[in-house]
């Protein structure tokens, strides 16, 4: 598989039915949670599946919820992931939120054929209410409280389905499912760097007064 395959997901062009789409702005004064909030919805009303691809992927409280909660009411939920070491924080922080989502259902896929780059999600795609983002904003910390992002929403089926399917093959060709078993029996040394990645992380957002 082509390594630049998701990163072409933002050149996805949908056809010449009208689409409708807006653009959201995420800073520190007037627009601070748009983009969560955008999520959160499209995610709350799902009901048939949610497929989220993110270079770093660490949700907070609100959309752990959300996510766990669409599982429950029967929603397919894959997440496409980073499956190769870049960086020590985002590479470890996110692990200690993995079992609470497995243990859900949820699907996780660990991206290796390339260092993952996307910041992309598409919630029920062939239904009348799909729901597309492209953007530059992932869900962690940095991306949704510190950082000035952007991302577009797209409300169109054929551009939808379009990128769902980019990102169905992309979780086949290139993606690894994360074993529930074997990733709560992974070597203690892995674990430990977990933790202290997830503390340090929870202790710089204490230090800027941030809540996630």
């Amino acid at each position: 598989m082509r390594p630049g395959l998701l990163q072409e997901s933002s050149q996805v062009e949908a056809t010449a039915v009208a689409a409708r789409a807006h653009i959201l702005f995420r800073d520190n004064l007037r627009f601070r949670n748009r983009i969560e909030k955008a999520y959160l919805k499209a995610i709350g009303t799902a009901s048939q599946e949610i497929i989220i691809a993110n270079a770093y992927f660490l949700p907070g409280g609100k959309l752990r919820k959300a996510l766990l909660a669409a599982a429950q009411r029967g929603v397919r939920v894959q997440l496409l992931l980073q499956g190769r070491y870049e960086y020590f924080m985002q590479y470890h922080a996110a692990r200690p939120v993995y079992a609470q989502l497995l243990a859900a259902g949820i699907e996780i896929h660990e991206y290796e054929a390339s260092f993952l780059h996307a910041k992309v999600a598409v919630v029920d795609a062939y239904s009348a209410r799909a729901w597309a983002t492209v953007g530059s904003s992932n869900l962690d910390p940095l991306s949704l409280l510190l950082a000035r992002e952007a991302n577009v929403v797209v409300r169109d089926t054929v551009f939808a389905t379009e990128l769902r399917e980019r990102l169905a093959l992309a979780i086949e060709q290139g993606g690894k499912i994360v074993d529930a078993q074997a990733f709560a029996n992974r070597p203690w040394m892995q674990r430990f760097l977990d933790r202290v990645a997830f503390g340090l992380m929870r202790l710089a957002l204490s230090i800027t007064g941030n809540r996630y």
